[in-house]
């Protein structure tokens, strides 16, 4: 091996990795096992995780699969528990990606609506984190990683409750990082802008000239994330790269968070607010309607 995977030293560790099987998950397992971890992936889409075991296998990585709902509890711990067994109560990472939304003003909102969006974003994740904690503390450390979302640390109007969700996942990574850190257990966020996966797509349409249009306005480096965007930082967080960091949260979103409403105007250039004629085009839409 080189430099950089003995500096990473993911060889022969195992990972878990829940929603494993497509978008992020599966951008996070690739990265891991092609840097030498053994993985064990859950996800509730069967074609797209026995694909990915597939690729992935071919690839020459140990893969163990199963397609379960992680928001049932049960269902969760018996993976957890054939995980543990197959690789002899061994787990090192554990990479928590599974979650979902749906755009709405908060006063439609119902309790049905709420209950939705907590045990999809938030409730399942503390058992899938408790699980792993007993096995890495055995071990003398390991690392845990929760994928969230940019909107975890801005507003997000008419995802209301799917962003305090986020933020409530990245205020319990920066409490457990504390309670775990006797233990050698690092608990870290990555927390992406714009990512274009399957359910991504399926809510807001594939992308067109408008939807580029706006990236390069909203986002400072100009352009949507890709996989390999959150993929790198995961790795980095499961690694021995990241050993002396904990509680903290990486953004893979091209300065989307540090640029706080500034916005690459095309011919204006960065303002805090719509160049006049932006405006001016408005008011006169609004005249003539």
């Amino acid at each position: 091996m080189g430099h950089l995977e003995d500096r990473a030293g993911l060889d022969g560790t195992v990972a878990l990795v829940v929603g494993g099987g497509g978008g992020l998950g599966r951008a996070a397992a690739e990265d891991l096992g092609r840097a030498g971890a053994r993985l064990a992936l859950c996800d509730r889409h069967p074609a797209a995780l026995a694909d990915t075991a597939t690729v992935l296998g071919e690839a020459g990585v140990e893969v163990l699969a199963a397609e379960l709902d992680a928001r049932d509890d049960a269902a969760l711990g018996g993976f957890f528990d054939r995980a543990l067994g197959h690789y002899e109560g061994r787990l090192d990472v554990l990479v928590n990606v599974v979650g979902g939304t749906f755009r709405q003003p908060f006063e439609e909102s119902t309790p049905r609506g709420w209950e939705a969006l907590v045990r999809t974003n938030f409730t399942w994740l503390l058992g899938s984190i408790q699980r792993a904690i007993p096995p890495m503390r055995a071990r003398g450390g390991g690392s845990i990683v929760n994928v969230t979302s940019i909107e975890a640390h801005r507003a997000a109007p008419r995802y209301a409750v799917y962003a305090a969700m986020k933020a409530a996942v990245t205020s319990l990574t920066r409490s457990l990082a504390v309670e775990l850190a006797p233990d050698g257990i690092r608990v870290n966020t990555v927390a992406p802008d714009y990512v274009p996966t399957p359910g991504l797509r399926a809510m807001m349409g594939d992308p067109d000239d408008a939807r580029r249009l706006t990236d390069r306005i909203g986002i400072p480096m100009g352009r949507e994330g890709t996989y390999d965007d959150v993929g790198g930082c995961v790795l980095f967080l499961a690694s021995r790269l990241s050993s002396f960091v904990t509680g903290t949260s990486l953004h893979p979103d091209g300065g989307a968070i540090a640029s706080s409403g500034w916005f690459n105007w095309p011919g204006d250039g960065f303002l805090n607010q719509p160049p006049t004629r932006v405006v001016d085009h408005l008011l006169g839409q609004g005249e003539g309607g």
